[in-house]
């Protein structure tokens, strides 16, 4: 296994068009290949629009099992390009019960494995708790041919304990699909704060564990299907840190773009020996973590 790898996030819109969504990120991933790319990153639920803006029974028509339709093709783009692509998709898994899930292809087109977003947001805009069950895969890097891939999924982005389990588990990479944006009735020092605080945040998450981190973002306005003048604009600036959370590609808010970057994986365990922080931790102290509150 090389130490280098060449990483892609893919920075795209997502209509209503569900095929040619797929379509379009198809295309993208070629031209990622095209590039050198080994891993390609889809934003979050890219097959359609972010439809957790209400909630409407009628979006549960929508979900797929794994595998499925969209898996099998994801699954031949994977197999035709030899790259690894990290999808995520509205997964049926039995009737009443959906998650919101990661899918992994490698590059002979198997499903390398899968992760189940743990953390569920319920705010105005994002009602994702009437559609998604809370995953119960846990933190666990899905292993593929070009390394174990530490998958979580947009809300899990603002939790260090998630990032923390998945490097302890052996994670190369930390990876983040995700689908955010602003209100636009939001004033603009608002949204600069939002979107510092978002970048900040898997930035920290690279520096305290010494891996790189891959965050994908979709791009475009969506307005709320309950009322047109308002809904979420998603703010893009994708980007890809090093180790020590160091920008090494990073994206604008409306541009549609492939970051491309080469990560050394030594690298990650040359920082780890100068910021030896998994030595240093003290876990005979952090019991406390696992309560909702210390009284």
């Amino acid at each position: 296994m090389s130490s280098n790898i060449i990483v892609s996030a893919i920075q795209q819109p997502c209509n209503a068009d569900k095929a040619g969504n797929l379509n379009l990120s198809i295309d993208l991933i070629k031209e990622a290949k095209q590039s050198g790319a080994n891993l390609a990153v889809l934003p979050e639920l890219h097959l359609g629009p972010y439809f957790c803006q209400n909630e409407d029974f009628n979006c549960f028509a929508t979900a797929e099992p794994i595998p499925g339709p969209s898996t099998e093709i994801l699954s031949q783009a994977a197999k035709d390009q030899e790259i690894v692509i990290v999808s995520t998709i509205f997964e049926k898994r039995a009737p009443g019960l959906y998650h919101n899930t990661a899918v992994v292809f490698d590059t002979d087109g198997s499903i390398a494995g899968k992760y189940r977003k743990m953390h569920i947001p319920d705010d105005p805009g994002y009602y994702e708790k009437y559609y998604f069950t809370p995953g119960d895969i846990g933190f666990k890097p899905i292993e593929t041919s070009i390394g174990k891939l530490g998958v979580m999924v947009c809300w899990d982005q603002w939790y260090p304990e998630g990032a923390r389990l998945m490097a302890l588990a052996g994670a190369d990479i930390l990876i983040y699909p995700t689908a955010i944006g602003w209100d636009p009735a939001d004033t603009n020092d608002e949204k600069q704060r939002q979107l510092d605080a978002w970048i900040t945040i898997q930035r920290a998450h690279a520096i305290a564990n010494g891996l790189p981190v891959v965050s994908c973002n979709r791009i475009g306005f969506e307005a709320s299907p309950d009322d047109a003048s308002t809904g979420i604009e998603f703010w893009g600036n994708s980007f890809i840190t090093g180790p020590q959370g160091e920008f090494l590609a990073q994206a604008g808010t409306s541009e549609q773009i492939i970051l491309t970057k080469e990560l050394d994986r030594a690298r990650s365990e040359r920082v780890r020996q100068i910021w030896p922080y998994l030595r240093d931790r003290r876990i005979d102290e952090y019991g406390n973590l696992i309560k909702r509150f210390i009284d």
